[in-house]
């Protein structure tokens, strides 16, 4: 059998006729054809293992549920369509994930509208197939495309409208749509108009507001999450449900404690921020052998959080190409979001940081959208349509992971640390501080599912980043820079629990069990790390809202009952 449109198309007519005139008898006849078409497929591709089957009793459902032949060669992808691959590598942002032995979903479907959507979901629970949904592809542990169980993707890239309302301050941003996407809208209707979220402008936003959402804005307005005002979700029955009719529990949860644990979020109502017509930003490189930089960033420490709310300063360290020979230096870079003009910041920073060293060199003024070009690594004198690209131009393989800290770090630990960088190869490690305080004091542990707020001093980031070559020893040798540096600091960081984020998954700290059988009590030792004392309430919602279980994951919050 010859993989491709044409026959595809050929597949849905027959299953369309068949549909028209089913009965029992029919039903084990196209079963049996069903399988042995299974086998002639995977002659020719796969072994034909026992979900080869499902798939198509899951492809012959959709096409019951689905109003026409048309619309569905448009929105389903088998992995014997030639455009299979390429649509699903087309969202993996973390390319250690793309390999040929990593787990791929039987189907991806790509929904226009969100009948689509209800349609997938009641063929998956007739099926047994589980559901991964996608925006972008960010998952620092890919679980939103991956799974060590039969399942499908759902992937929200054609549901990516974007309406903003600059008289109310607000916008309507459909799940699939990315936050470069969301910015370039905002920025497009007014220079004075902002939103508190991440930087990296592939991360789709249905993920990521749900998780939490933090960016240069966040110490003067919180999260992304902490800025959403309404939504709309579809729930396990195929609902469609907004604030209201949702209740206010479940929108709690969505807002910080992981969406995918209670449906899918098809649309974010946010609550837009002022941004002045002019940002200052400062990025100071300083060799971090240098006694006086190693007591600039112990310094930092104690102040950082403590500036006023419009500065942001944080500090990220990295080895660099020596200018002697072959050797390694290693870097501190202070990189500072002012939001106001230099005449501003400089004295600001004269009367609270002084050893910085600040001068007026130093600082470049621009408006907020540029910023966001400028720290994605585009020129400021670039058109602001280059975030519309859903796809980075070099993809990497990645290792996140993430601690909180409450005291200083002695800077002999913090020292060791740093020079740990030195294993890795150049460039390919990155340590970040990134202040917390500002808002972020004024909002309390419970207001969101995201409990990171006062007491912490910065979120410490653990990240290795590298070129995938398929290569498993050295992709090891990256895991385990990040795995021995976060083992390091585990007495200087936060304790019971060590505390997590959500929008950095990590595995490392726990994992469900294959089969939807975990308790709470096992969930409990990561969902802890990520939610503190939320995530009981957290499981109380899913109890209410998904008693079954259906939407689950290797890292998903159980029902009470489980």
């Amino acid at each position: 059998v010859e993989a491709n449109t044409s026959y595809k198309k050929r597949e849905v007519s027959r299953l369309h006729s068949y549909a028209k005139n089913q009965s029992k008898e029919k039903m084990k006849s196209f079963q049996l054809s069903s399988l042995f078409l299974c086998i002639v497929f995977f002659l020719f591709s796969n072994p034909c293992e026992a979900s080869a089957h499902i798939h198509l009793d899951f492809l012959h459902c959709l096409s019951l549920n689905l109003s026409n032949s048309t619309s569905f060669t448009k929105l389903i992808y088998t992995a014997n369509d030639p455009s299979y691959s390429s649509l699903l590598n087309s969202s993996i942002m973390n390319f250690r994930f793309s390999s040929p032995s990593t787990p791929k979903p039987l189907v991806i479907v790509t929904p226009f509208h969100v009948s689509q959507i209800q349609a997938t979901l009641k063929c998956s629970k007739e099926h047994g197939l589980q559901i991964r949904t996608r925006s972008g592809g960010h998952d620092s542990d890919g679980l939103s495309y991956l799974s060590d169980v039969p399942f499908i993707v759902i992937d929200l890239r054609n549901l990516r409208s974007i309406k903003v309302d600059v008289n109310s301050k607000t916008a309507w941003v459909q799940a699939g749509a990315t936050i470069g996407e969301v910015y370039y809208r905002i920025a497009e209707k007014s220079p004075n108009l902002g939103f508190p979220s991440g930087i990296c402008y592939t991360v789709g936003v249905g993920g990521h507001f749900s998780g939490g959402g933090y960016g240069i804005l966040l110490r003067k307005y919180g999260l992304g999450g902490d800025n959403v005002i309404d939504a709309y979700i579809l729930n396990a029955e195929g609902r469609i449900l907004n604030r209201k009719s949702m209740g206010e529990d479940l929108f709690w949860a969505i807002r910080g404690g992981g969406a995918a644990n209670f449906g899918i979020v098809l649309a974010w109502k946010i609550k837009l921020v002022y941004v002045p017509s002019k940002l200052t930003i400062v990025n100071i490189q300083r060799d971090f052998e240098q006694d006086s930089t190693k007591k600039l960033v112990h310094q930092w420490q104690y102040i950082a959080d403590k500036f006023d709310k419009d500065l942001l300063l944080f500090v990220r360290l990295q080895t660099a190409n020596s200018t002697q020979g072959n050797k390694k230096s290693l870097q501190a870079f202070f990189v500072a979001v002012f939001l106001g003009g230099v005449d501003k910041l400089l004295p600001l920073i004269q009367k609270s940081f002084p050893e910085l060293g600040l001068v007026r060199k130093d600082c470049t003024e621009m408006s907020w959208i540029q910023s966001i070009l400028l720290f994605n690594g585009f020129p400021t004198s670039s058109s602001p349509d280059v975030l519309l690209n859903r796809t980075q131009s070099v993809m990497f393989s990645f290792k996140a992971k993430a601690d909180y800290v409450k005291e200083p770090i002695p800077e002999d630990v913090f020292e060791k640390l740093a020079k740990t960088l030195y294993q890795e190869d150049v460039g390919t490690a990155v340590l970040q501080l990134f202040p917390y305080g500002g808002r972020m004091r004024e909002i309390a542990e419970s207001e969101t599912p995201f409990p990171h707020r006062a007491g912490n001093l910065y979120e410490l980031t653990y990240l290795a980043r590298w070129v995938e070559k398929g290569n498993a020893s050295e992709t090891e040798r990256h895991l385990n820079w990040t795995r021995s540096a976060y083992s390091y600091m585990t007495p200087y960081v936060s304790k019971n629990p060590r505390e997590a984020y959500l929008n950095y998954r990590d595995l490392d700290i726990g994992r469900n069990n294959y089969n939807g059988s975990t308790t709470y009590a096992q969930a409990s030792i990561w969902g802890s790390k990520y939610f503190k004392d939320n995530f009981r309430r957290l499981a109380h919602v899913k109890t209410k809202v998904d008693p079954t279980n259906f939407f689950r994951n290797e890292q998903s919050i159980p029902p009470l009952s489980s």
